[in-house]
């Protein structure tokens, strides 16, 4: 496993989740090969579904979050136009108090769903490593090349015949391809990571630069091809290079299928999120331009998807393809689901689960309900002087939160140590 790794990405975050989504991607391959399918298009499929079944808890709380949210806006629209077009820090300072309430009623949290798409956003990205470099992850795709590397690598010279490959067919690896190194075993690694992403024109290069090796050359072609094509489309061709070489032999059938894969991305993805619930956004005067922005990309990033798809390899086209379509189906039942949900059942067990994460800090109920009620009457009044000071139950409440953490403080801490020096003194003060 470790060999097979060697030219995987080692990024210090992205690494380490691109290998493990490898070991995922390289156990659904095997499984398939055990059944006589050995087709590397429909491991992305199978992959992809798994991926998305892991995800899905994060999914959940996604859309619970924009349900909730679409269920407080108005009152979060009541709270922005009620302090519209004050800018004095009072107003600023009580519609952020007013705006948090709303937020504690519905037992939701400001960042929303921030943290779910954070955890994502790294899986995503380690996905896109793990299609742009299978045989670095899957054992049986990188075996399938290994008679025609030890061929090349006998050949006197091939360090300059492949340097030249490369730079004729601009062709992109990670890590660079450097056939200068001794290794012998990165040196075959670099040779595979060519040779996969090499188009079906390349391969014919390949044969002029290496005559000797035509036979075995002909016979990896045939197995790789097998294994990367997907309704007769090599996975790793991009659609525009398919449209090119196939229009000048009046192979139209492949341009269609070429065509149809940014086509139906960008389809899958525009359905996607007609489905999805837009999350509200939040109270200020940004609220409109938020809002305004979502809009934007919504139709942005769906065209996005349908230009890029043309450029890159077919297999990262069906990718995205069956994720939207797995997405699709997901969001289906999941808007079915939350229709039947009662969600006020939802804001209640929100509000328990906020309750008692305060008890844990120490910090009372009533104590809380206490200083936001002498809070909001002490905000309502006008600021004097230069600056606003806080209010009494403000200092209050910090100061039982101090009184909590102190409480919790463990023996021999300085915090200890200081409550002792404290408690010293209140004993000398009251004699």
């Amino acid at each position: 496993m470790s060999e097979m790794l060697v030219t995987a990405y080692n990024g210090a975050i992205l690494g380490p989740i691109a290998k493990l989504l490898g070991l995922l991607m390289n156990g659904i391959y095997y499984l398939m090969m055990q059944i006589g399918i050995e087709n590397v298009g429909l491991s992305i499929i199978l992959f992809t579904i798994v991926i998305y079944i892991l995800l899905f808890p994060l999914t959940y709380k996604q859309q619970k979050f924009s349900k909730l949210s679409q269920k407080m806006q108005p009152e979060l629209t009541a709270i922005n136009k009620k302090y519209h077009g004050k800018k004095d820090q009072a107003s600023m300072m009580a519609m952020q108090q007013e705006t948090q309430a709303v937020y504690e009623k519905y037992g939701v949290s400001m960042m929303g769903s921030c943290v779910q798409m954070l955890i994502q956003m790294p899986l995503l990205l380690a996905l896109y490593r793990v299609f742009m470099n299978v045989p670095a992850y899957v054992a049986g795709v990188k075996n399938n090349f290994s008679a025609l590397t030890e061929g090349i690598m006998a050949t006197p010279g091939f360090q300059d015949r492949m340097t030249e490959i490369v730079t004729e067919l601009r062709i992109f690896t990670s890590p660079t391809a450097d056939f200068t190194v001794t290794e012998t075993d990165r040196l075959a690694n670099m040779l595979v990571d060519v040779l996969y992403k090499l188009n079906s024109s390349g391969w014919d290069t390949l044969k002029e630069a290496f005559p000797t090796l035509t036979d075995e050359i002909s016979q990896t072609y045939e197995t790789v091809s097998h294994v990367n094509n997907f309704l007769w489309l090599n996975i790793s061709d991009t659609p525009m290079q398919i449209i090119r070489t196939n229009m000048s032999s009046g192979q139209y059938l492949l341009v269609v299928g070429a065509v149809l894969v940014p086509v139906i991305s960008y389809l899958t993805q525009v359905l996607n999120i007609k489905l999805m619930p837009q999350a509200s956004a939040s109270s200020g005067d940004s609220g409109d331009a938020m809002a305004q922005q979502m809009k934007v990309m919504n139709k942005m990033m769906p065209l996005f998807s349908l230009v890029m798809c043309f450029s890159v390899p077919v297999g990262l086209g069906i990718y995205w393809i069956a994720g939207a379509v797995v997405r699709i189906v997901q969001q289906h039942f999941l808007n079915k689901h939350f229709e039947k949900v009662n969600l006020e059942d939802i804001i209640r067990v929100n509000q328990e689960k906020a309750r008692k994460k305060r008890e844990k800090m120490g910090i009372a109920e009533n104590q809380i309900s206490s200083a936001a009620r002498i809070n909001a009457k002490k905000i309502a009044e006008p600021a004097q002087g230069s600056s606003v000071q806080k209010s009494s139950a403000q200092r209050e409440l910090e100061l039982e939160k101090a009184a909590a953490a102190r409480s919790r403080a463990k023996a021999g801490s300085m915090t200890s140590k200081a409550n002792m020096v404290r408690e010293f003194n209140e004993r000398n003060s009251r004699k």
